[in-house]
């Protein structure tokens, strides 16, 4: 390779996961490359070297490595960038009585995206703004991520944000990490994770089932389109468009059953024994996983998100006229009440608290206990705390590796060339060293070291998965 020579390579699959640039540029003794999604900036580096041949020489190296993983020379602009939907609500105004708001947090954008537990709340947007917060109210964390956020799920202990840019983020460590990348030609409505498999719903209808180390199980298209609902269990994958609910076979993506759900599927929710629907004739349609028994939950407007009580006690549900209703399990409604925030986009229940997304971005924390409801209906309510968030350093996804000497209590792992393909594996003692492991591949590098703060075995056995931080060992 020549000084002040460019080379433009594009790995992008028609059936595959991959839609991806990688440029290097020689200038002297020093070597950019730019990588990253194709129509997208980009990240990119810089490296110095002592010679002009040593420049050449690394960049023809990483050229190399490249190719040997598919990619190939390509005229830069001719493949376009993949096509994105944005959610759109024209949000009318509850006529209801207000319900009993705790706190509330302007994200700053749209939101899409929540997941809570007991020691978090998480919000994205469609500025690509994540953020963290205490059930109280205090935010603790954000992140920057390159593109608006689809929706936030959790997978045991890992959380992942899927965004418009066709990548699946892992939130799980101090630093962003790319976990997956969406076939080019999917225009996703809405993802979830099970025990490190991706299932993602797209426009036209279709499913996309994808494994740990980004390769397809299979992909299905629906009667319906508009797939604005995938769960996915240890079993089934539960898939709703706009015919209904189809559920697939996890393993193999054998059709079980489908139910018309008079409408089409808005947002769904699942728990052990049954998968929620919320409808655009507003309803919330509970379909049992065997698909043999159903139930409806009867609103006055369309319906765009919905949760459920862990114990199956309670139903929610959000509509276009940012009200909230509860219902009992067996269908009976038990109160409707305006949010004053927006309607919500996704919700979730969280020890006797409703937390909500909404329209304008808010991320707002409801009381619904029984007490709190009955006041609220009687005109009673809680002053409501308006978060607002500090001066605070957004941390951005990285494909660059903190440097260490020694591994200390760290899981040691190695890349290693298999074929075509990179692949993880534990180095340290008391692992099966022929397991693979879920790890990002940006970093990836054949004969790298790295040290993790730990692996667990994934549910279904014959793989690993890192949690915590990544160091690079050199």
């Amino acid at each position: 390779m020549t000084s002040g020579a460019t080379t433009y390579l594009e790995l992008s699959e028609d059936s595959g996961s991959a839609h991806k640039f990688y440029e290097v540029v020689v200038a002297g003794t020093e070597v950019t490359i730019r990588y990253g999604r194709i129509g997208d900036a980009g990240q990119r580096t810089v490296s110095s070297f002592a010679t002009v041949e040593k420049a050449r020489a690394a960049a023809t190296k990483k050229i190399n490595e490249k190719i040997r993983k598919g990619y190939a020379p390509a005229v830069m602009g001719a493949r376009g960038k993949r096509p994105v939907t944005r959610r759109a609500i024209v949000s009318q105004r509850s006529t209801a009585k207000s319900a009993p708001v705790l706190w509330t947090f302007d994200s700053g954008a749209a939101a899409f995206g929540i997941f809570v537990d007991e020691r978090r709340c998480w919000v994205g947007n469609e500025s690509g703004d994540v953020f963290t917060l205490t059930p109280g109210g205090e935010v603790t964390g954000r992140f920057k991520l390159p593109d608006a956020v689809k929706c936030i799920v959790a997978d045991d202990f890992w959380i992942y944000a899927g965004c418009d840019d066709g990548r699946v983020y892992d939130l799980s460590g101090k630093v962003p990490r790319a976990a997956y990348d969406i076939a080019a030609n999917v225009d996703i409505y809405w993802l979830d994770i099970h025990d490190g498999i991706l299932g993602v719903s797209d426009r036209q209808g279709g499913l996309t089932v994808i494994d740990h180390e980004e390769e397809s199980l299979w992909s299905r298209r629906s009667t319906g389109n508009s797939g604005w609902m995938v769960r996915i269990d240890r079993e089934g994958v539960y898939h709703g468009h706009s015919d209904g609910v189809t559920t697939y076979d996890l393993a193999s993506g054998d059709q079980r059953w489908q139910v018309g759900t008079n409408g089409s599927v808005l947002f769904g929710w699942q728990e052990a024994d049954a998968v929620y629907a919320g409808t655009s004739h507003n309803q919330v349609r509970m379909v049992a996983k065997n698909g043999q028994s159903e139930r409806t939950y009867q609103c006055d407007a369309a319906v765009f998100s919905c949760a459920t009580s862990p114990d199956g006690r309670y139903v929610f549900a959000g509509d276009n006229y940012s009200s909230v209703y509860c219902f009992d399990s067996s269908g009976q409604r038990l109160w409707k009440l305006a949010t004053r925030c927006g309607s919500a986009y996704s919700m979730q229940y969280h020890d006797e608290k409703l937390y909500l997304v909404t329209t304008n971005g808010t991320l707002a924390c409801l009381d619904v206990s029984e007490t709190a409801i009955r006041d609220a209906e009687q005109g009673v309510l809680p002053q409501t705390v308006s978060v607002k968030a500090p001066e605070i350093s957004a941390v951005t996804p990285s494909a660059t590796v903190e440097l260490v000497a020694e591994a200390g209590d760290g899981i040691v792992v190695e890349c290693v060339q298999e074929g075509t393909n990179l692949r993880v594996h534990v180095v340290s003692a008391g692992y099966r060293s022929n397991w693979n492991v879920q790890f990002p591949r940006e970093i990836r590098e054949a004969g790298a070291r790295y040290v993790v703060d730990a692996v667990a075995e994934s549910a279904r056995g014959g793989f690993y998965r890192v949690r915590g931080d990544i160091r690079r060992l050199g």
